[in-house]
């Protein structure tokens, strides 16, 4: 059964919270630079391991050095508490990543 679709005050309130994520086109977006391809595919490597183990993977680019990142939840058609607990999570890799911008 998949989360329930939040509402758009309750992703604003949410976001708020959230560092650096922004909305783009419905979706939590994050662009990220570092300071070279190894560290941005690093950088995904943990990512796709946590979307992996928790069944929600994100739609996401990587350009030698940048990495943007988008979540939604399909399913749903639209953001969803899901989104919001993998943008946490993808937050403590970059805790200890640290991107270059």
């Amino acid at each position: 059964m998949p989360s329930e679709r939040m509402s758009p005050i309750a992703v604003t309130e949410q976001l708020a919270k959230m560092g650096d994520w922004t909305l783009r086109e419905g979706k939590l977006h994050l662009q990220l630079i570092f300071v070279d391809f190894i560290a941005a595919f690093d950088f995904m490597s943990s990512v796709a391991a946590l979307a992996e183990a928790a069944g929600h993977h994100p739609e996401w680019s990587n350009v030698y050095n940048r990495v943007e990142i988008n979540l939604t939840t399909h399913d749903a058609g639209g953001i969803t508490q899901q989104d919001f607990d993998l943008a946490e999570q993808i937050n403590c890799v970059l805790a200890e990543t640290a991107p270059n911008d």
